[in-house]
């Protein structure tokens, strides 16, 4: 049998799991010590299912969450049709059901088609969904996201919110910084993003819902989000792998740097890791966001936003963050397992991974299973190599 590793000392029920599971098991991983780690959780994603699965699939997704440790995540609401309604949030939850690997927890939307002009279904969603977000687009009624914020506080549900003003965006498509004006890119600015989430807090600090901000990206965003947890304010925030290890000064004229928030300043990243250091930042997300092959293959200007993440995030944040020592393990687990989970009251499951953390690979999108293979770290170096991922008793991935 293995050599198993707890990651932390707090792992003892996903090390107790495992070795139960091997034990009983006619798998040969003999050859090597392996590291225990327990099913991430991930909150923030896309899976393109219904409605655009020449970009991914819930199948495809979910297979490319299990190879990266996952085993809960939260899809995104921008499909076709929206889930506004029951009817169009079953659509979704039937493929699910047929298709998922993994335990899949899909939002519904806080407006009709994402509109941002009428609240969805809320009430018949409710049973249904994980939370309400428009993501991909900022709600921009101040009226609108009150009424929201009401009726979720009323439903027991969370507003997730993707923070973005649209008049200020100016046709951008990368951060509004040195390299957009050295190379003659139209930006967006940082105020697009924590103008809007200070619009938010103010909101929820009269009616009072639970709200969590997606993908944070900007210094004054963390600064807002700081001092309205201060104040007691019901406020959750994530961000993710690349905007912690990466800035505007990693960007290269190719669409697979393309992401909305896009990378900004150093200053940006630095406050962001500061953030994750003093638990403003409550949890670390993929915004994992497949696209045919051909659409980022069209530049940094006509390329759509969206990477993917899944499949790359544990090796990304132990390779730069937790082997140099700037993030302790006990705290990466925090960020990818217990805080998304109690936040979002995912239940926990039996699950872990089986991790050669110190094995170093070369990042082969075409080696991904998700269908999206654009990624800003092709070809880079990393540690961390998933041999098996087990879900309730069941294997949903093994190398």
């Amino acid at each position: 049998m293995a050599k198993l590793n707890k990651f932390t000392m707090q792992d003892t029920a996903s090390f107790s799991a495992a070795e139960a599971f091997l034990a009983s098991q006619n798998i040969d991983l003999s050859d090597h010590e392996y590291t225990v780690l327990p099913g991430f959780c991930d909150v923030h994603v896309h899976f393109r299912e219904p409605g655009f699965s020449y970009k991914g699939t819930v199948y495809n997704g979910s297979r490319a969450a299990a190879r990266g440790g996952y085993t809960a995540v939260c899809t995104m609401p921008n499909l076709n049709p929206v889930p506004d309604s029951t009817e169009h949030i079953q659509a979704q939850l039937d493929i699910i059901a047929r298709d998922a690997v993994i335990a899949v927890y899909p939002y519904a939307a806080i407006t009709v088609g994402e509109g941002g002009r009428e609240l969805s279904d809320m009430e018949g969603l409710s049973p249904l969904a994980i939370g309400f977000s428009d993501d991909g687009r900022g709600v921009q009624s101040d009226e609108m996201m009150a009424a929201a914020m009401e009726k979720a506080k009323a439903l027991g549900k969370m507003i997730v919110a993707h923070c973005e003003v649209n008049s200020l965006l100016n046709r951008g498509y990368i951060h509004d910084g040195a390299y957009a004006k050295a190379h003659g890119h139209r930006g967006i600015c940082s105020e697009s993003e924590w103008r809007q989430i200070e619009r938010d807090l103010a909101l929820v600090k009269r009616i009072g819902c639970a709200y969590h901000v997606c993908h944070i990206s900007t210094k004054e965003s963390v600064a807002l989000i700081r001092a309205a947890k201060r104040e007691g304010v019901n406020v959750t925030c994530e961000t993710a792998p690349h905007y912690l290890t990466m800035d505007e000064n990693d960007l290269r004229e190719e669409g697979r740097f393309k992401m909305n928030p896009p990378l900004r300043a150093k200053e940006d990243r630095e406050a962001l890791l500061a953030g994750i250091l003093d638990g403003t930042i409550d949890m670390i997300a993929t915004d994992h966001a497949p696209h045919a092959a051909d659409e980022k293959a069209r530049g940094l200007e006509k390329s759509p936003f969206g990477i993917v993440g899944l499949e790359t995030a544990l090796p990304v944040l132990y390779t730069h963050l937790v082997k140099p020592g700037i993030l302790s393990r006990e705290r990466l687990i925090e960020l990818l397992v217990t805080a998304p989970r109690r936040r979002f009251g995912i239940p926990e499951d039996q699950s872990f991974s089986l991790w050669r953390l110190d094995e170093e690979f070369a990042v082969n999108p075409d080696e991904f299973l998700s269908l999206g293979k654009a990624t800003p770290y092709a070809g880079e170096k990393l540690l961390g190599v998933n041999y098996l991922t087990v879900l309730n008793g069941k294997i949903v991935y093994k190398k």
